[in-house]
């Protein structure tokens, strides 16, 4: 009979209560327990089950370059720019709530990248979708979607992601084509979802890489007017692991 039971809460895809339930069955220390015990510690399992699930789900269509950074792992030496203060109440996840941006700025190798994977991690523990990109590769795949018609489903699938992480950005100037492509994102996301941008300009040089005064303004007034800015200073993190002087 219980096995009965185990086979049709498999069938109504309830694993973890079915899993629970075979572990009571095969652990006699479990007699013990009262009736509603034993079922609130089937229901937790199979909540557990689901939440590590669906956190599995947003970390792989998230495709961090970093899938192991995690906040707690942030090196917040002062002479980094970074406070404890500061990552603790981005790790709240407020910021992605009230629909507003990152820009996490620096010289190359001192750890946006990780920074930027660390807060879209942080958004995946809490059920929030993420999308990790470099521009180079994102503005490929604009490109190739317009030639095979594919574009306008590409830019509402990167719409409907609540954090957009945009690594590299600004590595090369933007082609007519490509900055009316990257304000088309810009546009769909304004107060609606949030961006983190990792680059290695300030803000003030976004005009001279967009290379259009218009399109640019309109860039900078959806992405910056509303964003948080970082800028991480320091030696290169791959030079002080690779122990080089």
């Amino acid at each position: 009979m219980m096995q009965t039971t185990i086979h049709n809460l498999t069938s109504l895809r309830l694993f973890g209560m079915a899993q629970a339930l075979e572990e009571q069955m095969n652990n006699p220390a479990y007699t013990d327990l009262d009736f509603d015990e034993r079922v609130s510690m089937m229901v937790d399992k199979e909540m557990n089950v689901r939440e590590n699930r669906r956190l599995s789900m947003l970390l792989r269509r998230a495709r961090f370059r970093y899938p192991s950074a995690c906040v707690e792992e942030i090196d917040l030496r002062a002479s980094r720019g970074l406070s404890k203060h500061t990552i603790l109440q981005f790790a709240q996840n407020d910021w992605i709530k009230k629909h507003r941006n990152i820009i996490i700025t620096g010289p190359t190798g001192v750890g946006k990248t990780y920074l930027a994977c660390a807060l879209g991690m942080s958004a995946c523990r809490d059920g929030i979708s993420c999308l990790y990109v470099r521009l180079p590769r994102l503005l490929e795949e604009l490109k190739l979607a317009h030639a095979d018609g594919s574009y306008m489903k590409l830019l509402a699938r990167i719409s409907r992601t609540n954090v957009l992480i945009i690594d590299d950005w600004g590595l090369s100037p933007l082609t007519d084509s490509q900055r009316r492509d990257f304000l088309e994102i810009a546009e769909d996301r304004h107060n609606v979802r949030s961006t983190i941008i990792s680059t290695q300009y300030p803000v003030s040089k976004w005009h001279k890489i967009i290379d259009d005064p218009t399109i640019a303004d309109a860039i900078c007034d959806r992405l910056v007017h509303n964003a948080y800015t970082l800028n991480l200073k320091g030696e290169s993190m791959r030079k002080l692991k690779a122990d080089l002087t």
